[in-house]
Parts: structure tokens; sequence; C-alpha cells
């Protein structure tokens, strides 16, 4: 016989899903890569301070971290990363290099051959040297990388430039050893990747104000014998064109990514080689990040879509797409490739980020790191729908709608559950249709959930994503309240029981909905910008220091834009209860910011709570975090929405 349906008020499902094993499952695989025939990636560590470990995955199938604690293979070069590590083969094993986290210096290392060895100094100025996408050279003796060299105690005082740093650890207390490969004229460069014959080396570069979705330039530098470089000439994109990858294939063609005709589609020596209106690229948030990579028999490996992304692999010749087959709905930036292997990372609504691997011969896709495994019964998961609203001027919004499911429980006919909008960051960014148990751990109690990819996010077309120029704070708020009314007048969400939430841009976002309008009955805003007035002037790092010139428009035109855009400024305004949390480490969204925005709402008569967390920077990893987070925002929609949630601390809420 099956088990029994009880009738019981939305919020009060009882949930296999607590927050202890949220936290345990956040964060995902990443920085996949080929070492001889093994696939390398880093991985997760929550219980571990929030660490990320390099995981090798052997000939035999079994899995083995390679670097214990307290090493943490993590770059923080412009603050959100880069490629932190890579590996060749040799006689002796394989050769690794990678970056600490702790002191950001790079570091060579050979499994089983002794405790790692540092190959770049330390800094004491500004934010010292930080390192990204090493490629080591052995025959050179060298590795090349991306170099940020803070030259002040400002945020913006930086400058960055492709280096070669000596393998045999003669820069480790001398910065004058590492030699410059670029002349240092760009403000931001990716690291550069080299021609088959190693006579050329192509890179990104852009400039202040443009974000690299703005428009980044392919510049190319003939290598002489020394490992000089020759000077460098723009070979494609521009200030309207945003290349997001370039590389070589094996004849030493030039590929890359460019959003020319408003979608980031492939091209081969400027010509394209599968024109669509899909993207084969997105938004360089991280250096190092990759849609595509060319495979040794001359066709090439992609991540590509539409809203969604997919991997398969491209004819260059034909302009023919074979995606691989397999449960997997959602791909990843980042991917490697090994003669004819690929290595990704994929997901689902089922599943969460695995390392896949697809053989371009057969056509066979397979799991070979961090498979997916189900802690709970996945009846206990989410069923999303993929939903298209329309914004109050007619155009379409994007989203993702998680109702409230359990296999066991079912509310009374007369009651509508209360629903949760949640705003990405970025903004430049989106939110992928796979499973996160953050989200199954309020459906599966009977809150409703809603992923809105509000104008502006990528996935859609650089027309989609330009809908924010100089509208951050209008367009993301109307679209985020457009899901949000059209879910209560359709009857599928309570009207009084909406809630808004966001992190970092979605906490802008989050903020400014609950200062600009009445939709919601409260809102949890996780290490947000508050205040553009001071975020943008030094308070934030250098990366996106200038980013609101495009989202708001340049500060020395549009001055009292900022001032009336910022939630801080209309913290007056704010009547609903509100959760706030943040990191005390956040140097992209400062703790500063929280605190004028709760000077201006003391004694105001607003329930609400600040919670902080010491050694968490923009983005919680620990574990403590995760759980203490979401329990004080499940805590916080119970109180205002009525709800009865057993087994969790009650959030005190302070006016």
């Amino acid at each position: 016989m099956g088990e029994t349906v009880r009738t019981l008020a939305y919020g009060s499902w009882p949930s296999p899903i607590d927050a202890a094993l949220a936290a345990a499952r956040d964060g995902r695989p990443d920085e996949v890569g080929f070492v001889g025939e093994e696939v390398w990636w880093t991985e997760p560590r929550p219980a571990e301070g929030g660490r990320r470990a390099l995981v090798r995955r052997r000939a035999d199938g079994a899995e083995e971290d390679l670097l214990p604690a307290p090493w943490n293979v993590r770059s923080r070069v412009i603050e959100y990363g880069g490629r932190s590590w890579a590996a060749v083969p040799d006689d002796g094993g394989p050769l690794v290099v990678f970056v600490n986290f702790a002191d950001q210096r790079l570091y060579r290392w050979r499994p089983g051959g002794g405790p790692p060895r540092p190959l770049t100094p330390v800094s004491d100025v500004g934010g010292g040297l930080r390192w990204a996408e090493p490629q080591p050279l052995p025959a050179r003796g060298e590795v090349w990388c991306v170099l940020e060299e803070f030259t002040g105690a400002g945020p913006d005082d930086v400058r960055r430039v492709l280096t070669a740093v000596p393998l045999d650890g003669s820069a480790a207390e001398d910065r004058a050893a590492v030699r410059e490969l670029s002349d240092g004229r760009h403000r931001f460069v990716t690291g550069p990747r080299l021609a088959p014959d190693g006579r050329q080396a192509a890179w990104l570069a852009w400039d202040h104000p443009r974000m690299p979705w703005d428009g980044t330039e392919l510049l190319v530098a003939e290598v002489a014998a020394d490992g000089t470089f020759g000077p460098a000439r723009t070979v494609a994109g521009g200030p309207g064109e945003s290349i997001a990858q370039a590389d070589w294939d094996r004849d030493g063609r030039l590929l890359y990514a460019g959003d020319r005709t408003g979608w980031w589609n492939l091209y081969r020596d400027g010509r394209p080689l599968c024109p669509r209106e899909e993207e084969f690229g997105g938004p360089l948030w991280k250096l190092g990040l990759g849609w595509f990579a060319p495979l040794d028999n001359g066709l090439i490996a992609v991540v590509h879509g539409r809203g969604a992304t997919a991997l398969g692999v491209l004819d260059p010749e034909t302009g023919e797409v074979v995606d691989a087959a397999g449960p997997w709905t959602e791909f990843a930036a980042g991917i490697a490739a090994y003669g004819e292997r690929i290595a990704a990372v994929g997901a689902s609504p089922r599943s969460a980020y695995e390392v896949v691997e697809l053989d371009a011969r057969t056509g066979r896709a397979r799991v070979v790191g961090a498979a997916h495994d189900d802690a709970v019964d996945p009846a206990h998961y989410p069923e999303p729908q993929i939903r298209t609203f329309t914004a109050p001027d007619g155009r379409e919004v994007h989203a993702h709608v998680y109702p409230p499911h359990h296999p066991g429980c079912v509310a009374p006919a007369d009651e509508l559950p209360p629903y949760v909008i949640w705003a990405h960051g970025g903004p430049t960014s989106r939110s992928p249709l796979v499973l996160d148990l953050e989200i199954a751990y309020f459906t599966s109690r009977g809150i409703g959930v809603a992923e809105v990819n509000y104008g502006g996010s990528t996935g859609h077309g650089r027309e989609y994503r330009e809908r924010l120029r100089e509208q951050w704070g209008v367009v993301d708020v109307e679209d985020c309240a457009a899901v949000a009314l059209a879910l209560a007048a359709e009857g599928t969400a309570d009207r009084d029981r909406l809630a808004v939430r966001g992190g970092s841009a979605g906490g802008w976002t989050g903020a400014a909905s609950l200062a600009t309008t009445d939709v919601y009955a409260c809102g949890t805003i996780r290490y947000p910008v508050l205040d553009l007035t001071s975020w943008g002037a030094g308070e934030t790092h250098d990366f996106e220091s200038r980013y609101l010139e495009s989202l708001i428009g340049p500060y020395a035109e549009v001055p009292a834009r900022y001032a009336e855009r910022s939630p801080a400024a209309h913290a007056d305004r704010v009547s609903a209860p509100f959760l706030l949390l943040q990191g005390l480490d956040d140097v992209i969204c400062p703790p500063a910011q929280c605190e004028r925005f709760l000077a201006r709402v003391a004694g105001r008569g607003v329930p609400h709570a600040y919670l902080t967390f010491e050694g968490e920077g923009h983005g919680f990893r620990k574990a403590a975090t995760v759980v203490r987070a979401l329990e004080a925002e499940l805590s916080l929609y119970a109180q205002v929405f009525g709800l009865k949630v057993p087994g969790i601390p009650t959030l005190e809420l302070t006016e």
C-alpha cells in the first residue's frame, strides 16, 4: 500500500532536505582539464572552510584529492578569480602549477614528491601579487600566466600583464625575475594561447569603462625563439563587440567566439562557422572561462544554446552541431579536450553538476567525476516549469517556476502557496535550470520559488542583456514584479505572501524592490549593492569599478540618478520586514553598504535582522554560514507569512 498523503498548510510540510544537507551540496566542480589521459578538476569543500580541492580521476576510475587542507586552489585575480591550476605529464609524473588562495602565490608540485614549492614572491603593497591561467612550458623552463599587480593601497592601484615565471623557483623571492610578456597598455588581459607551432600568441584585452561583455579586443603577437613577444595587433573585437574566448585549431587557424551579430557565435580567421541566434560564448566573469575547445580531428567541442546550454561537437566545414545524448540539460562554462575526448560540467533539474566526458568518436557521454547522488528520495526534488511572462511594456521576461512539491503532502484546497522571487547576481548573468537543494529546501516545505532571468540576463542575445543599459534598478525590478504579480493573478501564488530574494546584484534588485514597490511582504538581501554613490567610487574592486557607467550612466552626466536609484537613499520607503546577510571579508560589496542602509532604517519600526559572517567574502562558502543563512531566511518567511515551520531557530527581528 502507498503512503497516505497528508493535507497540511503550505510551509509546514516535513522535509528531509535540511539546511545542513543543502550546505553540504553547495557549489559545483569547476576548472576541468586533462592531464594526459586523466581528467582533473577543482571541487568545493564546504565542511573544510569552503576551500577548493584539486581532484583527479585515476585510470581505474577512483577519485583522489591531490592537495590536503589547508591548500585551497583558487585565484583572486579580478576578485572573481581565474583558472587556478594547470598540469603537464612528464617522466617524473605530472608537473602541477597552482594558485593557493591564502597567499595568492603560484606553486609547483608533483604528486608524491614532497610539499609544494612557491614560484612567486609575496608583496605587501595593496592587494599584493595575484596570478591566473597558468600554462606550464617545461621546455622553456617557465609558466606563462596573467599577473595582477597592485601598485598602491587603493583598489584601482593595479596593473595586469602577461608574464613568464621561472619554473626553477628563482622568482620565489624576486619579483624582478618574473619576465613580462605584454606591454601593460590594457587594464585587463586574459592568458595567452600559443599557436601549435609556438610562433604566435593570442589573448583578449579590454579597458575601463567597458566590461568584457560590452567589448573586448582579440590581440595576436609574434613569439620569438627566446619567448619574447613582438608588437600586439588587434585582429577582431572592439568597443562594440565582445570576444569571449580565443584559441587555435590544429592547423594554426584562429578560433574565437564573438557577438558582432548580437549573439556569441564561433569564427575561424574571421569567418562564421555556425551562424545561429544562440550563444557559443558568455560573460567573462572569471579569466580562463571557455565555451569551445578544438579537437585533434579538426572538429570543435562546444557549449552552446539559447536560455539553456548543451554540450556538442561542431563540424566547422558544414556548420553542423551534434549534441551529446544524456540527462544533462545545462553545461557550465569550462570545457577541455584531449585528442577526441571532451570534459565538461553538466547538470539537470534532477541532478547537480557533475564532470562529464564525451567521446567525439563514438558520441558516448558518461559521468567521470563528482557524480550526483541522491541524498534523499528524489521525489522531494522540485519540478520546475520554464515560463515566459510579460512585463508592463509588453517585453518578454524569462523565468523558472518551482511550485511547492512534496510526495506525501498537499495543502488545503482553499489555500494558495507563498512564493519567493529569486533575482540572480551579476546582473550580467543568468539562473540555470539545475537541481539546487537551496530551492528544494523551500519547495519541499510548501514554499514556491521563481527564478527570474530579468532583462539584462545572458543567454538570450545582446539585445536582451542590453535592456538593462542605464536601467538597473528599473527593468530588473519591473521584471521581477511582473513575474510575481502574474503568478498571483493566475492563482499560482498567494498575493499577500510574496517575498523577494537575491545576492550581490540580486541583493540590489531585492532591496530596490522593497524600496520602490508594494509587491512583496518581505525580502532576503544577501551581500548587496545598496549605495551607488560610494560603491563605484573607490568602495568596490577595480574590475567592476566602472560597471555602473553602463548600468546607470556616466556619473559625470547623471549624478542625480545614482542617488535616485540607490536603495540606501530611499530606506525610508522600506516598510516590509527584511533579512540582511553579509560577509565581513567582502571587498566587492563591503559591509559599509549594509551599514549605511541600516542606519537609515533604524528606529522606523521596520522588523529586520542583520547577520554577519566572519571569514566570508562575496558569496558564502562555509557550511556553517550556509546553514545559518538558510534557517534564518526560512524563519523570516515563517514569521511574516504565518507558517508553522518546526525544527528551525527563530530569527530575532528588531525594529
